[in-house]
């Protein structure tokens, strides 16, 4: 199938087709923020899509991920006779696979240098030396953090951090913070999405320990982002040493 006209219900896939295939992108999810200045037809939350509007939009596909996106929504748009192709990514070379089937489903014919660069990046990374354990909070009030079996975990083992919830059966378990300041890691990772953690909130729940505060694009978005991933990471968690 090539596509010529898309509806991304995913942030880092409308970024990775924006900068792919320009021009194909016919609607977006209103968290979809990059490239910067992107002028589609804005079709509500990835949680809360307008269906309607999507339908009336016409697409020739939908691209969407199974953990993003509701079954729910998936369901009405290929009962209006929308092909909806969804992904799945747990791991950093399922994120590079999804990558290349959502580009060719897309239409881009050519790898994109971006991908390239992305994958160079990671590969050229050193093998960590003793990992360091962390807690990755996600959300608060209730307190979240990374489970098992994320995208963002496989980011963090690979800059040696291992989080100390990865064996938990949940993939986003909730955590009493005492819990997590008795757990003692030797860092707090705290990523500005989804939870927008900053240096006013977050950091003060976790006295005495060292706080790295991370951009989430970097540690959750599969796209473009890759390719600067592993420095922006590094650099944040390098901060917070004690």
């Amino acid at each position: 199938m090539s596509a010529a006209r898309i509806v991304s219900l995913v942030p880092s896939l409308t970024e990775a087709v924006a900068l792919s295939a320009p021009g194909s992108l016919a609607g977006a999810t209103d968290w979809c923020t990059h490239p910067s200045g992107l002028d589609v037809v804005r079709v509500g939350g990835t949680k809360n899509p307008k269906v309607d509007r999507i339908i009336g939009l016409a697409p020739d596909l939908v691209i969407a991920n199974e953990e993003e996106n509701r079954a729910p929504d998936l369901a009405a748009l290929r009962a209006a006779g929308l092909e909806v192709l969804v992904t799945e990514v747990r791991t950093l070379p399922q994120a590079f696979g999804e990558l290349t089937r959502v580009l060719t489903a897309c239409g881009v014919g050519a790898r994109p240098r971006w991908l390239d660069e992305a994958e160079a990046a990671w590969a050229a990374l050193p093998a960590p030396a003793e990992p360091r354990t962390a807690v990755v909070p996600v959300w608060r009030r209730p307190w979240m953090v990374l489970g098992r079996d994320t995208f963002a975990g496989d980011l963090l083992a690979r800059l040696g951090v291992r989080h100390l919830y990865a064996d938990h059966a949940e993939r986003y378990p909730r955590a009493p913070l005492e819990e997590l300041r008795a757990a003692r890691p030797d860092l707090v990772v705290l990523p500005d999405e989804p939870y927008r953690f900053t240096a006013g909130d977050g950091p003060e729940a976790f006295p005495g320990l060292p706080c790295a505060l991370v951009s989430g694009r970097h540690l959750t978005w599969y796209g473009p982002s890759l390719a600067e991933a592993p420095t922006v990471l590094a650099r944040a968690l390098r901060a917070a040493r004690r």
